[in-house]
């Protein structure tokens, strides 16, 4: 793997990039006439980025949900949730999302992975739930990096408002975690949406997101071919492959639903 590409990817200016965040964010809210933003809070490190960020002028207009469901998600991760809000002190509710699911389960063909979608699905339900009382809108977590390789639930955590890190790399997303101050044991956390028991997403991808983000960089960033990539990055080609393929497979994810030509 090349570290001059990493290099490149997190050197950037997290002051200028955090006031940007935060400027957009109070823009929408006022171009939209809400009231303020909602957020899922997870303990893990894209949520926690939100959380931070709006905390420093939008405290009194951020609202943060935390949604466990107790069969998949490790205990740890609410006790992060709970103790980000000790901390910086927004609003928030906790809501065990378990019944729920639960309650689905009792009607449907059962089914690990798409019972895992449904807990995120669940999960945004709830967000809008709220937002339609408060008259919030929504902030989706998802980073550059997730989001360029389909890395999210359709209609799930991939829906939202508005998406303030979603400019921002994996490894990006980690340096403007410390910028901010947010505890180093959340920042060295292997990322999981525990979608299911002893979900981990770079177990899943079966790639580190150094090696995501340098191949995604590569190609989107620098305009390089696959070729190109696997040359400068230093990385098999087989996993670089595999980037662009889900890249390329997961594209109707990040698209409206499609309709025919008339």
């Amino acid at each position: 793997m090349n570290q001059d590409i990493i290099n490149e990817i997190i050197n950037q200016d997290y002051s200028l990039i955090t006031d940007k965040i935060e400027k957009f964010i109070e823009s929408e809210i006022k171009k939209n006439q809400s009231k303020g933003i909602i957020l899922g809070l997870s303990g893990g490190i894209d949520s926690a980025v939100l959380a931070y960020i709006c905390k420093r002028k939008l405290k009194d207009k951020t609202l943060a949900i935390i949604m466990p469901d107790t069969t998949t998600t490790p205990n740890s991760e609410t006790e992060d949730a709970i103790k980000i809000i000790s901390t910086i002190g927004i609003k928030h509710k906790l809501i065990d999302i378990t019944p729920i699911v639960n309650e689905y389960s009792m009607y449907l063909q059962p089914n690990e992975k798409a019972k895992g979608n449904l807990r995120a699905r669940v999960r945004t339900n709830i967000l809008y739930y709220y937002a339609n009382i408060e008259n919030y809108l929504v902030l989706g977590s998802s980073d550059k990096s997730e989001h360029l390789i389909g890395y999210f639930t359709k209609f799930g955590d991939g829906a939202s408002d508005l998406t303030p890190i979603v400019s921002l790399y994996k490894l990006q997303v980690r340096e403007i975690a410390k910028y901010l101050g947010i505890p180093e044991n959340i920042i060295l956390k292997k990322s999981s949406p525990y979608l299911w028991k002893d979900h981990e997403a770079e177990k899943e991808l079966g790639i580190q997101y150094e090696e995501v983000d340098s191949i995604l960089y590569c190609l989107f960033e620098k305009k390089l071919s696959v070729q190109e990539t696997v040359e400068i990055t230093k990385i098999d080609k087989k996993t670089v492959e595999k980037i662009y393929e889900l890249n390329i497979n997961s594209e109707h994810k990040r698209l409206l639903a499609t309709k025919p030509d008339r």
